[in-house]
């Protein structure tokens, strides 16, 4: 009898191995997922709304985010929420609870997603690159020069990155990844910080107004889009309910994994919530109207210039990792769906060995792998050279994961686990927030594809200069 004891202590009731994440963990790591390149576009979003609308929408960005994370920690087991089947991830959980035909939109509207978000991490990483060429020139002509130059060949340098990345295989699950990511996004979003505060400080006064850049600066309609499309980027840097679950997993039992996650969504939104104000406010305080799209590549700050070459070397560092993060589990999914459909064709399922001087064990490649991995990444580099609008993709994405990812289907998940019986008063209530998203979500989605509209009229895609 004593021998199954360790065992028991060792592992959880599925079978894996204890997990040993807390409420500071969880934190840590939902933080970790948020604060991102989202945090560079708020300025301009709030510069949109005006003083008295941006940090409102904000607050109700992260009140709703809050709340539909909470119904979504209820989602983490099926059935019981104490000794119910485990869902790993934020699909397990659709597929397990909702099943059939929404299972496979919400795979549609993840992996979209998904790959949205490779595109706009091709702009900005592209986009700051650029930014260190120019802030030195700029520095070195001692502000004479304009230094106009196009984006596509650091795009190109990015998506040639990508490519030889994107071969190694499950790159997205290195350890020591998530570290450097950490440290890279937090660099960058405290040196957009301290910048705006210094602006602030030489200014001398807080720029800006209640309702955000005035008619005249904008015409009537332009003020309509972009302040839809501000909700879009709003939105876009709360997008973070796809890894709860997957957060979620990390943490021990007991308490019940749902009431440690609860506690670390509060704390974590509060944090973020926090510096998200800071930097957006601190930014449109600095430059009022002209507050730029991309916080520290949009050219407002020129000095101290090599202090914004730290912040545009970690962005870039950062989104060569968090590119790859966004784009193996579309590789993965794609490649095993084609291995079942086709299992006995080698171009699909042999591998083959390379031998690589300095590696001990020999690369195992595969045809398709290679093939498939490549286009990828060439049609992401290709999109965005043909529309490089930072903000306007971020709102799109925004747009597209805010409504279903945040509230429908953890709202839904909720309704059936719960088993909230139809027309009841929190039936209602829930339904009644799931629809108001809906209208926000659509609204932003309209607002930025009104704003690559407009930008198309002017840019000549591989002709353009910045």
């Amino acid at each position: 009898m004593d021998v199954p004891r360790p065992a028991f202590k060792c592992f959880d009731d599925d079978g894996r191995l204890k997990r040993s994440g807390t409420v500071w963990t969880a934190s840590a790591h939902i933080i970790t997922a948020v604060i991102g390149s989202g945090v560079l576009s708020l300025a301009w979003a709030i510069g949109q709304l005006g003083w008295i609308a941006g940090p409102a929408v904000m607050f109700l960005f992260s009140f709703v985010t809050y709340y539909s994370s909470t119904l979504l920690s209820d989602c983490y087991r099926t059935g019981d929420p104490v000794s119910g089947k485990r869902n790993y991830t934020y699909m397990d959980a659709v597929r397990s609870i909702l099943g059939g035909f929404r299972f496979k939109i919400c795979g549609l509207i993840q992996y979209l997603n998904l790959f949205g978000i490779t595109i706009g991490y091709t702009i900005a990483a592209s986009i700051s690159m650029m930014a260190i060429k120019r802030s030195n020139c700029f520095h070195e002509s001692g502000g004479k020069n304009p230094c106009h130059m196009s984006s596509n060949p650091y795009m190109i340098m990015f998506g040639v990155t990508e490519i030889l990345l994107s071969q190694i295989k499950d790159f997205d699950q290195i350890w020591w990844l998530s570290i450097v990511a950490t440290i890279m996004s937090f660099t960058y979003s405290a040196i957009g910080l301290a910048l705006g505060i210094i602006q602030v400080a030489a200014n001398g006064v807080v720029k800006g107004s209640l309702t955000g850049i005035s008619i005249g600066a904008v015409t009537q309609t332009q003020k309509i889009w972009r302040t839809f499309q501000a909700l879009g980027d709003i939105a876009f840097a709360y997008s973070y309910s796809a890894v709860l679950i997957e957060i979620q997993d990390t943490v021990r039992s007991p308490p019940a994994e749902s009431k440690t996650m609860k506690n670390a969504t509060r704390i974590s939104i509060t944090v973020t919530t926090t510096f998200y104000l800071l930097c957006g406010c601190m930014g449109y305080a600095a430059f009022g109207d002209a507050a730029p799209g991309n916080l520290l590549t949009g050219f407002g700050f020129y000095n101290p210039f090599w202090l914004l070459d730290v912040a545009n070397v970690a962005i870039v560092v950062h989104l060569v990792g968090a590119y790859q993060v966004f784009a193996q589990p579309i590789f993965a999914f794609i490649e095993k769906s084609v291995a079942e459909r086709y299992p006995d064709n080698d171009f699909f399922t042999k591998e083959f060995e390379i031998k690589i001087p300095g590696l001990k064990s020999p690369y195992r490649a595969n045809v398709f792998r290679i093939v498939y991995r490549c286009g990828f990444v060439v049609s992401t580099t290709v999109i965005s050279m043909l529309m490089p609008f930072f903000n306007d993709v971020v709102g799109i994405l925004g747009a597209l994961g805010f409504w279903p990812l945040t509230v429908y289907f953890p709202v839904e998940m909720y309704i059936k686990q719960r088993k909230v019986e139809k027309w009841s008063t929190r039936w209602v209530c829930l339904q009644m927030l799931s629809v108001a998203c809906l209208v926000i979500s659509v609204v932003a989605g309209v607002g930025s594809i009104a704003g690559v509209m407009l930008d198309l009229k002017v840019y000549k895609p591989f002709k353009s200069t910045y």
